[in-house]
């Protein structure tokens, strides 16, 4: 039973896993304080409790045990779905999930299709501590072998957790920590994506084109919508880094022959470079414009109280859509 869209991010993980964990036997859960305390942000909350020991596992305080033991669970037929505390925890998971989750179907020559899930409670605006606020998706999204999911609704990240348990590969979803218990979010056109793995159209619009993904979109959409009717911006929710949903892309940007490109994690050889290359290899016929990019410099993230210095708001969105259309 797929979840509401209103239902908060954290409500809506929760029910998807309870519906997957009982309609398939082979899956199972793992991670650090998982099981009894329901994980760090409580997404997993009552799964023991319901499914047990055996399928909701309290893991090692070692994200390379996780993701290892997840890569020899999926190779023997079972469908694991890790939790990785926070995204900067996932750096000792590096190498199992690299050189061995990414590459063991193509080792094997397909004999192989391990199913396997790494969620990782992602992003800042939330006053957390030193690694706890990364968004480090492009360092996966480069890795052949990884799909990397990246959604901004409770109604999203069902959609992707069902698809990505069926996939036979690897899959990373980050889930944007301050999105877990957010009720209220700007209203959205009900634009149905193409297919599991495509962009969805949030806003239409004439003017300008603003693509985007994961806790920002939000930030986005208040811009959006509070620069209409002066400017009319279409926002596309790419919603997974990789597979890039180019097309949609590409197609929105014929509609408005202008892009923005805004995101969390740092600008430099980001997400953002690759959507801005590829537009200007496919798609540079339709610009009224250069291609421009707002993200936050290449720095380590700040402390807590000066975090709100770092991340992208509305403001500052606002002010770079308004020098694009003048």
């Amino acid at each position: 039973m797929s979840t509401a869209p209103s239902a908060r991010l954290a409500e809506s993980i929760n029910a998807t896993l309870a519906d997957l964990l009982e309609a398939d036997p082979r899956l199972l859960l793992l991670g650090e304080d998982i099981g009894r305390l329901g994980g760090v942000f409580r997404v997993t909350r009552g799964l023991r409790e319901r499914f047990g020991g055996d399928r909701v596992r309290d893991s090692l305080l070692a994200e390379s045990t996780i993701v290892g033991q997840a890569v020899g669970m999926a190779m023997s037929g079972l469908v694991p779905v890790c939790e990785i505390q926070f995204d900067g925890f996932t750096y000792p998971a590096v190498n199992q999930l690299v050189t061995q989750a990414a590459r063991i179907g193509h080792r094997w020559n397909g004999q192989v299709s391990p199913s396997l899930v790494v969620r990782v409670p992602t992003g800042g605006g939330v006053r957390g501590v030193e690694h706890h606020s990364e968004s480090n998706e492009a360092l996966f999204a480069r890795v052949p072998g990884i799909s990397v999911a990246c959604p901004s609704t409770g109604e999203d990240a069902d959609q992707i957790l069902r698809y990505a348990v069926t996939l036979g590969s690897p899959v990373v979803m980050y889930e944007p920590i301050r999105l877990y218990w957010r009720r209220s979010a700007p209203a959205r056109d009900p634009e149905p994506a193409r297919s599991p793995t495509a962009a969805r159209v949030v806003r239409r619009g004439t003017d300008l084109t603003i693509a985007t993904y994961g806790a920002v979109t939000h930030e986005v959409l208040e811009a959006a919508h509070a620069l209409g009717p002066d400017v009319d911006v279409e926002v596309v929710d790419l919603r997974w880094v990789a597979p890039l949903d180019m097309d949609t892309v590409l197609a929105s940007v014929a509609r408005t022959g202008r892009l923005l490109i805004v995101h969390e994690g740092s600008k430099d050889v980001g997400i953002g470079a690759e959507i801005a290359a590829s537009v200007a290899e496919h798609g540079f016929g339709s610009l009224r414009g250069p291609v421009r990019r707002l993200a936050p410099d290449r720095r380590a993230y700040p402390p807590a109280d000066f975090e709100k210095d770092y991340l992208i708001g509305v403001q500052e969105i606002t002010d770079e859509v308004l020098v694009m259309i003048k």
